[in-house]
């Protein structure tokens, strides 16, 4: 079996995204190029030095998107090739520490009228769940309970499951919505499709689960695909592009002058929470922070928006 091949077949015994398995083959394969094709095994600690070095002083990359092919590369030597690589920690690239952009609740109100349709409730669950993008395209049917008011958040980030809130203002607005991808799943299942894709040993172990409504995807693409693993045929969740270009524009139309993005829904949902006085460690739980250091950065975002200090010209101007 090729390389590569053995890279995308260990990514799948993980379980890992698809996006990661790119991910990793791409910085592998850009890894093998850049020594002139040589195998890995025949490199080792030097040659991955060398790669990360010409990454981030002649191509220029961010700090976070070197990091990025050093965990690729660490996963090819120590899940792929079983090689010993040693700790290279101190090939890891320092971020800088940036405060996330927050937007207060008048600015989200502006953005959420430049917003419509899908594109709208998808927002709106953003801000009121605090969940991540990833997490709002991978929600299934059966992740919301509307009578409880929660929505269960299915091996989010380091694989752990968490429940969040489900604003009660949206529930008029999501049931419609489900009512609308009722439709289109019975429009499927006549078709002969009406499958999607099924977690871990599931599609195996119940088969006809992946055709079961609330098995289906809240936010379900506009139309059917290829299914790049299987070859089967499915309408797989949408692609989180369109939110992310929608809330661009959004933010440039209604005049806030923030580099936020779907992101900042999150950071934004954090901040508002603590400004109204729930304590950081139900906010933790709610974002899926394993640490609480990750949490305590929106209480410096609250220092820093309401500072309790005085400037001098103030007082000289009074």
């Amino acid at each position: 079996m090729k390389l590569l091949d053995q890279v995308r077949l260990r990514c799948q015994t993980l379980h890992y995204s698809i996006h990661t398995e790119h991910t990793y083959v791409g910085w592998i394969k850009r890894f093998i190029l850049f020594h002139n094709k040589r195998h890995p095994q025949e490199m080792g600690e030097k040659e991955i030095s060398a790669y990360l070095g010409h990454l981030a002083q002649v191509e220029g990359i961010a700090a976070n998107t070197q990091n990025q092919a050093l965990h690729a590369l660490l996963f090819l030597y120590k899940q792929v090739l079983e090689v010993p690589i040693g700790d290279l920690k101190y090939l890891k690239a320092k971020s800088p520490q940036h405060l996330p952009v927050v937007f207060t609740v008048g600015e989200i109100e502006r953005i959420f009228l430049h917003l419509e349709g899908i594109n709208l409730l998808m927002a709106q669950l953003l801000y009121g769940t605090g969940i991540r993008l990833a997490e709002l395209h991978d929600l299934r049917i059966k992740d919301v309970d509307f009578e409880l008011g929660y929505i269960m958040i299915r091996e989010g980030k380091g694989k752990k499951d968490r429940r969040t809130l489900l604003p009660t203002s949206l529930h008029k607005a999501l049931k419609r919505h489900l009512e609308d991808v009722d439709v289109l799943h019975q429009k499927d299942l006549k078709l002969g499709y009406g499958a999607v894709y099924m977690p871990n040993a599931l599609a195996k172990k119940y088969p006809q689960e992946a055709k079961a409504w609330h098995w289906q995807y809240i936010f379900p693409s506009s139309k059917l695909s290829i299914d790049p693993r299987s070859g089967a045929v499915r309408r797989h969740h949408r692609l989180p592009d369109a939110l992310q270009r929608a809330m661009k524009k959004a933010v440039i139309a209604s005049g806030v002058l923030k580099e936020g993005s779907c992101h900042s829904l999150r950071h934004s949902f954090a901040t508002h929470l603590l400004e109204n006085g729930v304590d950081i460690r139900t906010v933790q739980e709610l974002l899926g922070h394993s640490s609480l250091q990750t949490t305590m950065i929106y209480t410096h975002v609250l220092m820093k928006n309401k500072p309790d200090i005085e400037s001098p010209l103030d007082r000289l101007l009074r």
